[in-house]
């Protein structure tokens, strides 16, 4: 959704990869040379795996796997690019060697627990995963041992399992805020959301229903990056950078990243962030209170010429009671 209701101009990042470039071959053969050697570079897969919110790149450049191919890649007796995947024999994995095993182009096939980048509270160690987890582990055991791989992926699970108390725990210090009616400024008082109502920016589907978050029975609010309180803009970032720092870099071998690089000790200053927030607007509100001052907040929260671009604003002005679930109602449309 914060890709959802922002003009154009915002997610051109986002557009340009997560469009037709994801089912064109010329993506990663580039239509000039169209060389499969070409392809076999783990920098073919920069141009998109990369950023804040899926620092696959950055993740692999530094971890141990990414110095060696760094250091080795021009050397052809280390990385023969000219060999098939299935024959590479190479000194260290390529983005390529592991997710496009023997050549293979559904490169989710060889993911492990995907569950939103890491930012799902999941079991990861449930019996669903159980075929996904033995895959990763028969990846890895190429070059390591089976024990190895399998330590890295707990050591992966234990990460992402602190990552989630966190967020769980900032994102209830942000829910308990709103509950109280303490929020600054509250979804009653901001333009729509991109849905065209005035639902908590961090109600997620069918949980939290209720008239006190806003919105019907699995109608979400989503994150959102603009236009909310600032303790929801924490709460955003905490799971949809920090979280995934932790998870991709874990999965990457980049440690590293996963607790210095805004991953696990980012998590803890954003709660703090957060907690700080909430405190201080509990404090203005019994000052308030006790003095009797009537906060109203500020037009701007409502209407400003960035706002009039936004999704939801055009909706309410363009087909007025209506939202978007009125609009595209067919059954899967938000997931295509």
């Amino acid at each position: 959704a914060w890709s959802i209701e922002r003009p154009p101009g915002d997610t051109a990042g986002c557009t340009f990869c997560h469009t037709s470039s994801e089912e064109r071959c010329s993506t990663c053969h580039q239509r000039h040379q169209f060389n499969p050697a070409v392809a076999r570079h783990s920098e073919q897969c920069k141009a998109c795996h990369w950023g804040k919110d899926h620092r696959d790149w950055e993740a692999y450049d530094i971890s141990i796997h990414g110095v060696v191919y760094q250091v080795n890649k021009w050397n052809p007796a280390e990385f023969d690019f000219s060999k098939k995947l299935a024959d590479a024999d190479y000194v260290g994995p390529t983005c390529q060697y592991c997710h496009m095993r023997g050549g293979h182009h559904n490169v989710q096939r060889l993911s492990t627990v995907y569950t939103s980048m890491g930012m799902s509270n999941a079991d990861r160690g449930a019996p669903l995963w159980k075929e996904k987890r033995d895959t990763w582990v028969s990846v890895c055991d190429d070059c390591h041992s089976p024990r190895f791989a399998r330590e890295n992926l707990q050591a992966m699970d234990e990460a992402c399992k602190d990552a989630g108390l966190k967020y769980t725990e900032t994102f209830k210090v942000a829910e308990n805020l709103m509950l109280d009616g303490m929020g600054e400024p509250m979804p009653k008082d901001l333009a729509p959301d991109w849905s065209g109502q005035h639902i908590w920016s961090l109600k997620i589907g069918a949980y939290h229903d209720g008239p006190k978050y806003g919105g019907a029975q699995g109608e979400s609010g989503e994150f959102r990056m603009s236009n909310c309180s600032d303790i929801e803009r924490i709460c955003f970032e905490s799971v949809g950078y920090w979280m995934t720092y932790i998870m991709k870099g874990m999965a990457h071998g980049s440690w590293n990243d996963a607790t210095y690089c805004d991953g696990s000790f980012g998590m803890d200053r954003w709660l703090v962030k957060a907690k700080a927030a909430s405190e201080q607007a509990r404090r203005f509100t019994a000052l308030e209170k006790k003095t009797g001052i009537n906060w109203v907040p500020s037009e701007f929260w409502r209407k400003g010429d960035y706002l009039e671009q936004l999704t939801g604003t055009r909706i309410v002005k363009e087909f007025p009671g209506k939202t978007i679930f009125d609009l595209c109602p067919e059954p899967g449309w938000l997931d295509t």
